[in-house]
């Protein structure tokens, strides 16, 4: 049996694919816990995609910045928050930091993982069996649960609730047509280049679609947009080549991403959420692992490097070649769309 708390702070993570994980927890607590009201303490950016977890009561605004300590605006929240009595937080990050506005608060329950010396501050503190708990979503469930209680084999997906009128409103804003296919693409990764499919295969990939008739967009923040740009120079700058990248807020990228056909994408934060709309997916790994954070969706397929020094978990190749993404060919991702697209995941 689970721990039975009521009234759950969940003080969230601060990567947005993480975020978009965490629904997995939520959605957990939904399913086991009738009645249970959910607050999520998590920085500013991640509010749209909280207010689309139909699980979360209220998406609480972190007043302090990333790396930022800011012990004052940490106290104040922490007194503020201990009129909601809550029962119980789970700490999603592993940091020193996440441990003080709950503890704070005053709430008589703090569970979260060993991390960085928070003894007294997480006062429910559990130890990380890694190969026990391979998966991501699994540590997050694994602190709902009673200390030693395995987490389910089978687990809820996150899934993201969209407006169909307003994703409407934001495909002609972007200026895409309702009555052809899209292919969205993902290029970019905020955590570094090493995760990066290299972008004339993005652009192979691209134009082979628009020369079939189909829409390609281009998904991404600002700082994807030399990456979007060889891409587009790849497909001869085709009008049927959209570069959304630094275009549109989250909230947009979740819109239109759900009117998708079909997405192909690295390892990022836009991944998870294509996966968490449903979306026919094909995901692309070399420096990282699916075997830690796989798409969460029945209709993906995975691509995966299988050279020697892959998944390395670097920022930049180590090595100076990247070849986990370089000898990772079009043609295989390709057909594993192609294969998603006739009905069934080959990968």
């Amino acid at each position: 049996m689970n721990t039975g708390a009521r009234n759950i702070l969940v003080i969230g993570p601060s990567w947005v694919g993480d975020m978009v994980m965490s629904q997995v927890l939520y959605r957990y607590l939904w399913q086991t816990r009738p009645g249970v009201a959910i607050d999520v303490l998590a920085p500013a950016w991640s509010q749209p995609l909280l207010q689309r977890m139909p699980e979360v009561r209220s998406a609480i605004v972190m007043p302090v910045g990333h790396g930022e300590l800011g012990l004052g605006r940490r106290w104040r929240l922490g007194r503020e928050l201990r009129l909601r009595q809550y029962d119980q937080a789970l700490l999603l990050p592993n940091s020193l930091k996440s441990a003080l506005v709950p503890a704070i608060a005053a709430i008589p329950r703090r569970t979260g993982w060993r991390g960085e010396m928070r003894y007294g501050l997480v006062n429910d503190l559990r130890l990380l069996d890694e190969q026990a708990l391979p998966l991501m979503v699994q540590r997050f469930v694994a602190l709902a649960q009673a200390p030693g209680e395995p987490v389910p084999a089978q687990l809820p997906q996150p899934r993201l609730a969209v407006d169909a009128d307003q994703a409407g409103r934001c495909r002609e804003r972007a200026g895409i047509a309702a009555d052809r296919p899209l292919l969205a693409l993902c290029p970019g990764a905020e955590f570094g280049g090493a995760k990066r499919w290299p972008a004339d295969y993005f652009g192979e990939l691209a134009l082979r679609y628009i020369e079939r008739g189909w829409q390609v967009a281009l998904f991404g923040s600002a700082n994807d947009q030399p990456v979007t740009a060889a891409i587009r120079a790849h497909c001869g700058q085709h009008r049927d080549c959209i570069d959304l990248a630094g275009r549109t807020q989250l909230a947009e990228a979740v819109d239109l991403l759900w009117l998708a056909t079909a997405v192909v994408s690295n390892d990022s934060g836009l991944m998870h959420i294509a996966a968490a709309l449903a979306r026919p997916l094909v995901v692309i790994y070399g420096a990282t692992s699916p075997g830690f954070t796989p798409p969460l969706n029945d209709n993906a397929a995975i691509v995966a490097s299988d050279i020697e020094c892959a998944p390395c978990f670097q920022r930049e190749c180590p090595l100076g070649h990247h070849r986990c993404m370089r000898y990772t060919p079009m043609e295989r991702v390709a057909g594993e769309l192609e294969a998603l697209l006739a009905g069934g995941v080959s990968g």
